[in-house]
């Protein structure tokens, strides 16, 4: 990182002290208590007849048939008792049993976590670094071409739904036999490995096409925030070319912004997202989350929100403590 008083060597970033980490972290415990709090009491309210919904005849199952579902899904319990024993499978990592699925839900959870991680994770690589390259560009070259077209264009995937632009990319790819569903096809002679990159192509682009103008608007903004500061005047005043003196002195301050977002980023690669996994038939959690709403099946749901939460709140702790190492401007006194 370039020295913000133009010379000497760059300031080595000092360890953090325990209070803080302790401090971090007590607020991260506490966020996730609420949640298991919320994620228990949030499903209980839910419209719907679960014992209709999965019942042998459905609606028309006779009301002993219904009752005896209800105390099997545990729903007939008074509520302080569903609750301890919710307290009490979470405190052995046990989320519970699937109403739809007829599987435990932690199985369920991590047999769709790789292809989610495989789909959104290859997304976010992709577009992070395309991103990044082009919000400096375009924030160095303020008011150029490059600029207008490359923000333009930015705001207008930023803008656009996801499964719009899915739904739109298939329409067009299927004309040319292409955009197939699912992760991979039995009838293929490809290798497995071929043919799963055949089927996340297309996805994969969707999702990096909105990533890619979230990281640029972001960086475009950094950028613009730190040309002008005087570090970089001096550095300039040494005879720096141009791009160097963005490379090496504006872009590792203007970064600290886009690492927070990746951190946040990450934690919501697990969630996937829905609405294109739905579109391509991706077998990941976002696929996972929408059959669960169709019940709904509460233990699944159940365990798939407190996944997710936890994994966006255990990133937003890595951000929190990474960042005052990064930059000690943000440490609190």
């Amino acid at each position: 990182m370039g020295n913000a008083n133009g010379g000497g060597a760059p300031r080595r970033p000092r360890p953090l002290s325990l209070s803080l980490v302790l401090r971090r972290c007590a607020a991260a415990l506490a966020t996730l208590v609420f949640v298991v709090l919320a994620n228990f009491f949030l499903f209980r309210i839910l419209p719907g007849n679960p014992e209709k919904t999965f019942a042998p005849r459905g609606r028309n199952a006779d009301p002993e048939t219904l009752r005896q579902l209800r105390e099997t899904l545990g729903i007939n319990d008074p509520l302080n008792v569903q609750f301890g024993k919710y307290l009490q499978q979470l405190a052995h990592l046990d989320l519970g049993w699937s109403w739809s699925k007829k599987e435990p839900v932690l199985d369920l959870i991590l047999r769709g976590l790789w292809p989610t991680v495989l789909l959104s994770g290859t997304a976010l690589v992709l577009a992070s670094g395309i991103g990044v390259w082009l919000g400096s560009r375009a924030g160095w070259r303020y008011g150029s071409r490059f600029d207008r077209w490359s923000s333009n264009l930015a705001v207008t995937f930023y803008s656009t739904p996801e499964w719009l632009l899915g739904l739109v990319v298939l329409v067009v790819l299927s004309r040319f036999g292409l955009g197939a569903g699912g992760m991979t096809d039995p009838r293929s002679d490809l290798p497995v490995w071929l043919d799963v990159l055949r089927h996340m192509l297309v996805p994969v682009l969707v999702l990096a096409v909105v990533y890619v103008a979230e990281y640029s608007l972001i960086m475009r903004s950094s950028i613009l925030d730190e040309r002008r500061a005087d570090y970089l005047t001096t550095a300039r005043a040494k005879g720096l070319r141009d791009d160097l003196v963005l490379r090496r002195h504006a872009m590792p301050n203007a970064l600290l912004p886009t690492v927070s977002l990746l951190f946040l980023s990450l934690g919501f690669v697990v969630a996937g997202a829905i609405t294109v996994e739905m579109v391509f038939s991706w077998p990941g959690l976002g696929r996972l989350t929408y059959e669960a709403t169709r019940g709904p099946d509460v233990p699944l749901l159940q365990g798939l929100f407190l996944f997710f939460s936890a994994a966006v709140i255990f990133m937003n702790l890595l951000a929190d403590l990474l960042m005052p190492v990064l930059d000690p401007r943000v440490r609190q006194p």
